[in-house]
Formats: C-alpha cells, structure tokens, sequence
C-alpha cells in the first residue's frame, strides 16, 4: 500500500470533479478523499497498491468531460488506513 497527496490546478470545480473521482476511486478500490479548495484546485489523498495509483493518476490526468487539467503535483506522504473514499464539503474544511 501507498499513500499520495494529489493536487490538482485548472478548471476542476463546478465539473463534477470530486463526485466523478469518488465513482473512479470506489470502482477501482484507491481509498482516501477529496475536496475543494478555496484557490480553486481541487486537493484529494489516495492509498492503494502502486499499479492502481498509477492507473488512478492517469485518470486524475484526464478528469471528468468538463474539467480543464492544468497541473497535477504529487508527493508521496505516510499511509493514514482510509477505510473508503470520501468527498469532504467545505463545511468540514479546516
């Protein structure tokens, strides 16, 4: 298992980024979670087994029809055991 820290730039928000990702995540078993935020990216933390992360980023990559990829920045970061993968709105934010 890997955990990554995925920041994503462009036109990411009001696209059905996080509910799309969250399909994407739940189909393929990546855990973790997702949200917006207040720049306008969209920041989202993801564990499975290497080859799925890699599979998930190359879809982080493309995103839903909608959306516009600008920059997606990965850093690798220590496993934090997500049981699923969650959206998290912005009244939850910190």
């Amino acid at each position: 298992m890997k955990h990554i820290n995925i920041k994503i730039t462009g036109k990411v928000q009001g696209v059905g980024f996080r509910f799309t990702t969250k399909v994407v995540a739940d189909q393929m078993g990546v855990r973790g979670m997702i949200k917006n935020e207040k720049d306008g990216s969209v920041y989202l933390e993801a564990e499975a087994d290497e080859m799925l992360l890699e599979v998930f980023l190359e879809w982080c990559n493309e995103g839903p029809d909608r959306s516009q990829i600008e920059n997606v920045e990965v850093t690798e970061a220590e496993l934090k055991n997500y049981r699923n993968f969650e959206i998290i709105k912005k009244s939850d934010w910190n």
